[in-house]
């Protein structure tokens, strides 16, 4: 058995959390909107189509903002196509993902749907087949509130309050080779600082998102950032961060590690901002909006999903349709922990993606809905991450990893509420043979009258939630955790994510 200490004291903070960092993302990609999110014939669908078991699922998850239409599909989506008459929206080839998109929901529609799910709008414009003037017409469309063309356009189509969007990304992924409008640095970041300044004209309330690395692996990462800066430093708040990891050739060890390469990738970004803002000399600080991350098998979609031909076109294929495991889920559940460690800069996040895929909630087309592995640890942190993110003193035992080097066994962070006394704490074992008892010194807090832990953890770490088994993996009380005077004492087991509520 392995044994760590970690210390709490409510006087060292790493900074408030912003609710944003638990957001979530939906593109119109594979199953997602159609047959996931959108069913009008299933036993479950509201007067709008919308299933209501997913509408449930979401609200458990408590997802604050939602990044939307994508993603790759967005450098290739023309707004208009998606707003006004459905019997007269035009059905469009979507180019990113070889796939037909009827466009049957669209602006409107999921401004209800996400309504319904009590979570706001984050929207991303074209910058890859189109430009400034489309970016201006769909902010004036959506936020200004009547008396131009755009906005009585939008209370003719059954809309009369603005849709009020406040977090608006520069297109995506705009240093990826796949990414149609693909461009260097040097031109995205003029035609992005561009954008921004005229949307900025229109509205200056709007909160704006560069596109930064869409990997940290990038032959151009670091440098895409500190150019793309360079440019748009004073128009923008957020540089976007994109992460995902798979489990390859076996090597457990390593990808139970994978937040530790989360972490290097943010203090690499936050260092590169920081370089940026000096040499300008500004006061103004640029935060990260790490909006997609997530456990993706991504050789799986290029070996095994991966639409081809001229005259293929499917609508709604099953893309990317991810079955995780309970390691897939504390790995989860660390990156998850690794957002909050970074409180102080990553401000806004989105959890790539929702509904089937690459997602918490699955849905079998007049079916069932379950929920997924990855689902445990996102709804309960946040549902109990409150307050501040707290600076931690962890001391734990290391091994050996062969992509990562020497890693801690145990990771963590912990929250506390000063108007509540409310305190979390999020604990990851990567050991997968054996126990770690973790010792918390709760001495610096106020005593607290109830105590719960709850543990994500199998005999089989490849354990899965399926159509089949849709629970056989869920939350267990772990009884092992107890209060003596100052201190929490909790053994978690191995391969497992635990959450600890103190109050």
């Amino acid at each position: 058995m392995h044994n760590a200490r970690l210390t709490l004291d409510p006087s060292f903070t790493v900074g408030r959390i912003n609710r944003n960092i638990f957001g979530g993302f939906v593109e119109h990609l594979g199953r997602h909107v159609y047959d996931g999110i959108y069913e009008p014939g299933h036993a479950t669908a509201d007067d709008e189509g919308f299933r209501e078991d997913v509408i449930a699922l979401v609200r458990e998850m408590g997802v604050s903002t939602i990044r939307y239409p994508g993603g790759n599909f967005v450098s290739g989506f023309r707004w208009e196509d998606s707003v006004g008459p459905r019997d007269e929206r035009p059905t469009r080839l979507d180019l990113a993902w070889h796939s037909t998109e009827t466009n049957q929901v669209g602006m409107h529609e999921f401004a209800s749907w996400l309504r319904k799910v009590d979570s706001d709008l984050m929207l991303a414009v074209n910058l890859g087949t189109r430009g400034t003037s489309e970016a201006l017409d769909l902010l004036e469309y959506s936020n200004l509130p009547k008396g131009t063309a755009l906005a009585d356009q939008r209370m003719a189509n059954g809309r009369p309050d603005p849709f009020d969007v406040k977090i608006w990304c520069l297109g995506n992924e705009m240093d990826g080779p796949w990414q149609l409008g693909h461009r260097s640095a040097e031109d995205y970041g003029k035609l992005a600082a561009i954008t921004a300044r005229a949307m900025r004209q229109l509205d200056p309330s709007i909160e704006l998102v560069a596109c930064g690395s869409s990997s940290a692996h990038m032959p151009t990462f670091g440098e895409w950032e500190r150019v793309v800066l360079s440019h748009t430093y004073d128009v923008v708040d957020y540089i976007s961060c994109h992460a995902y990891y798979e489990e390859k050739n076996g090597d457990l060890g390593s990808f139970l590690a994978s937040a530790v390469d989360m972490d290097h990738f943010i203090e690499s970004v936050v260092a590169t901002a920081d370089h940026v803002k000096a040499v300008r000399g500004s006061s103004k600080t640029i935060n990260i909006s790490f909006d997609e991350w997530n456990v993706w098998y991504i050789s799986r979609f290029e070996n095994v999903d991966k639409i081809e031909g001229l005259d293929n076109w499917p609508v709604a294929p099953r893309l990317l349709e991810d079955c995780y495991s309970v390691a897939d889920a504390v790995v989860f559940g660390n990156l998850m922990i690794s957002l909050l460690k970074h409180a102080d800069r990553v401000t806004s996040a989105s959890l790539a993606q929702l509904v089937n895929v690459i997602a918490p909630i699955m849905t079998e087309p007049g079916g069932p809905a379950w929920r997924q592995t990855t689902f445990f640890p996102f709804s309960i942190t946040s549902k109990l991450a409150q307050g501040s993110v707290l600076e931690l003193k962890l001391d734990a035992g290391t091994y050996e990893t062969g992509e990562y080097g020497v890693v801690p066994l145990v990771d963590a962070v912990a929250t506390h509420d000063d108007e509540t006394g409310a305190t979390a704490v999020f604990l990851v074992n990567r050991s997968q043979t054996e126990e770690t008892t973790v010792t918390i010194d709760i001495a610096a807090l106020d005593g607290f009258s109830t105590m719960t832990a709850e543990s994500l953890y199998d005999t089989d770490v490849y354990a899965k939630n399926t159509l089949e088994e849709p629970e056989r993996v869920t939350m267990k009380t772990n009884t092992s955790a107890t209060i003596d005077g100052d201190s929490v004492t909790i053994t978690l087991p191995p391969v497992s994510w635990t959450a600890v509520s103190l109050a």
